[in-house]
């Protein structure tokens, strides 16, 4: 009898341990991200096209990514400070930014004429660099992380020059 009894036992014993495996799996699967959502973590953009002194707006994490391609005139009104802030893609420059203003979130609008930025919300401006030319702003706007890839650039994958801003204090991490 107790060979019968040993046999239950341990017959119960890996019924349990596989339904607690099963039940494990199944929790982590549900922690897990899903595709779509890892997929939605880099964005590629070809910056090759833009025309300069127009806005493109891209979207990365559900934030909108502001791009502006620097014009000569736009470069000329810039000190050296704000140049820090520019990516230099080939022979351009290129303002990259996370289009949501650093006081209170709202999204910026942009004026092509002024060369800058109006938060119509509490009044703040920020120049063609994305730096606070009017307070409330506390910062200008972030930079998301990137790599540039040729002509490309890869938001949500920091490269060496997004690493160089975080160093120098450019930008903050998004």
């Amino acid at each position: 009898m107790s060979s019968r009894r040993d046999f239950m036992g341990k017959a119960l014993g890996g019924f349990t341990a596989v339904g607690g495996i099963a039940a494990l799996y199944a929790m982590k699967r549900s922690w897990d991200p899903l595709p779509s959502v890892k997929a939605a973590g880099f964005t590629t953009i070809d910056v090759g096209p833009a025309q300069e002194n127009v806005l493109v707006v891209e979207k990365w994490r559900g934030k909108p990514i502001f791009i502006l391609k620097q014009s000569k005139d736009m470069l000329k009104d810039l000190k050296e400070d704000d140049m820090k802030r520019l990516l230099k893609i080939g022979d351009a420059h290129y303002m990259v930014t996370v289009g949501l203003c650093t006081h209170l979130g709202c999204i910026p609008g942009y004026d092509p004429e002024s060369h800058g930025f109006l938060c119509a919300c509490h009044g703040g401006m920020y120049d063609s660099s994305a730096n606070v030319t009017k307070a409330p702003p506390p910062r200008g706007l972030d930079i998301p992380p990137f790599k540039i890839d040729g002509t490309k650039l890869v938001l949500g994958e920091q490269g060496p020059e997004y690493e160089k801003m975080l160093a120098d204090g450019t930008t903050l991490p998004v």
